[in-house]
């Protein structure tokens, strides 16, 4: 086996115009308050790789121009949909009168695994800090919540490792759906 060189990879890749005229995925992200740039530059990358529909950075989590959000974001912050909102519940509130439903990727009462969640979408998966998590007011207004199986001492993933494996499980339902 060999593995397809750069430029090939390039030749296959949409240009930037087809890029943006390709139907995104009906699912959104409202990060809340996550403090690394480098995560938030990842989970960039990430949703530019799903075709995510827009992605919302709340509270003090960063938004480009930054030069560490473009580090890992490798020019996924040029492409993906995003806005900044100081106030997420307020956001949340706008997206529940469109009709998304709120999915809290949190440890909470009455979470379901991932792999087991089933959705009607359009949904907006809500992720938090990397330490504390979604704030409570924001899980007041969530209308469920999922976690990742976590079966060792660690208490929870990477935020960035998590969104990866959470939106592309979307992905895969939606595409079932």
């Amino acid at each position: 086996m060999k593995k397809i060189e750069h430029e090939d990879i390039q030749k296959m890749k949409p240009s930037i115009s087809e890029l943006k005229s390709k139907k995104r995925s009906d699912f959104y992200v409202l990060l809340e308050n996550v403090r690394s740039l480098y995560n938030v530059g990842s989970i960039f990358r990430t949703s530019d790789a799903v075709l995510l529909k827009k992605l919302y950075l709340c509270g003090f989590t960063g938004f480009p121009p930054r030069n560490e959000i473009s580090k890992t974001a490798l020019g996924a912050e040029e492409l993906v949909p995003f806005e900044h909102h100081d106030d997420a519940i307020k956001l949340v509130k706008k997206l529940k009168c469109a009709g998304i439903k709120i999915v809290a990727v949190e440890l909470a009462e009455g979470a379901v695994d991932y792999s087991e969640a089933e959705y009607d979408f359009p949904v907006c998966f809500v992720l938090g800090h990397e330490v504390e998590g979604i704030s409570d007011e924001l899980m007041e207004h969530v209308d469920m919540a999922i976690s990742v199986p976590m079966l060792g001492r660690a208490n929870s993933l990477n935020v960035a490792v998590c969104y990866g494996i959470i939106v592309y499980d979307a992905l895969k339902k939606l595409k079932n759906a």
